[in-house]
């Protein structure tokens, strides 16, 4: 299959013009970055890589990083993980409250704020640097030593990261959070600050495509059923309010941040990340999603 031909179908195809949402600006560094940008890059081994566009600049992740904490959690709590969050999709928007409400501080999934907020408590706790073995975890699944944190995009979360702050105490009140407030969100927010090129992501996201083993080195850092949890959790509630849609229109497990970047999975296949700033009403990148959708209908491969 002509992978490079097809990211070209798909590059000539879309336009910024075609869309109709606007960049995340609830966070002031986010509303910064050019709503133009569109980039993609599809990997499928050290060999055989094919992008276009901004495919190589690097911008914040945002909740892709809840797919690499998460990993961390089962690596050093194993299925415990499952008795503070759970794992059904949640219908509402990423940050609910009333949800929390509802279901008594246990969070829907890993994938909303309040469930990686609890990801971030059990980090906090087990882990005696978590920022820094974050980083040596997204460093060793890329091979790619340059991976940091934007310190500008941190600082600019704390200063207006209130809602997050109010989900880790309502969660405390219900008993649902053991660590200091302030640490879990300081964690929580720099994981979201993570600076990443399409390239990078979707080198990463290979670990999901690969059952768990680092493509470039062989090593097995999670094991095949945990990425079979991992990889459902993605299909099912990796879209916000909006999973059902994508699993509809695109058919690969995925997800998403409100930094305008995707990053999805064909077991064994490939795994592809996309990038394009400007947000549907949900919180998805516009022209992502369309990108994706177009990518599974040109190749006639999705996990359907």
């Amino acid at each position: 299959m002509d992978y490079q031909q097809i990211l070209d179908t798909i590059q000539e195809e879309m336009s910024y013009r075609d869309v109709k949402g606007k960049v995340a600006s609830y966070i002031p560094e986010l509303a910064k970055v050019d709503p133009k940008k569109f980039g993609l890059h599809l990997y499928r081994n050290e060999h055989e890589f094919y992008g276009f566009g901004d495919h190589e600049e690097k911008f914040s992740i945002q909740s892709i990083s809840k797919v690499f904490t998460l990993s961390l959690a089962i690596r050093n709590l194993g299925t415990k993980v499952w008795e503070r969050v759970h794992v059904e999709p949640s219908g509402n928007p990423f940050n609910s409250l009333m949800q929390l409400e509802q279901d008594r501080g246990i969070p829907r999934n890993p994938f909303i704020n309040s469930g990686a907020l609890v990801i971030s408590d059990i980090l906090v706790d087990v882990l005696d640097n978590p920022k820094k073995e974050l980083l040596e975890f997204v460093r060793k699944i890329t091979g790619e030593d340059h991976i940091d944190y934007d310190e500008n995009v941190a600082q600019s979360e704390l200063s207006s990261g209130y809602r997050n702050i109010a989900l880790v105490n309502y969660m405390k009140a219900l008993g649902n959070i053991k660590c200091d407030v302030e640490k879990i969100v300081d964690f929580y927010f720099y994981s979201c600050s993570i600076a990443m090129s399409c390239k990078s992501l979707a080198k990463a996201f290979m670990l999901y495509a690969n059952k768990g083993a680092i493509l470039h080195t062989g090593e097995q850092v999670l094991n095949p059923s945990t990425v079979k949890r991992l990889n459902a959790l993605m299909q099912t509630c990796g879209f916000y309010d909006e999973s059902g849609e994508f699993s509809f229109e695109v058919g690969l497990p995925g997800k998403s941040g409100v930094g305008g970047g995707i990053a999805a999975i064909h077991p064994q296949q490939y795994s592809v990340a996309v990038w394009s700033p400007v947000l549907n009403k949900k919180g998805n990148s516009e022209l992502g999603m369309k990108a994706l959708e177009r990518l599974t209908t040109l190749t006639g491969l999705s996990v359907f």
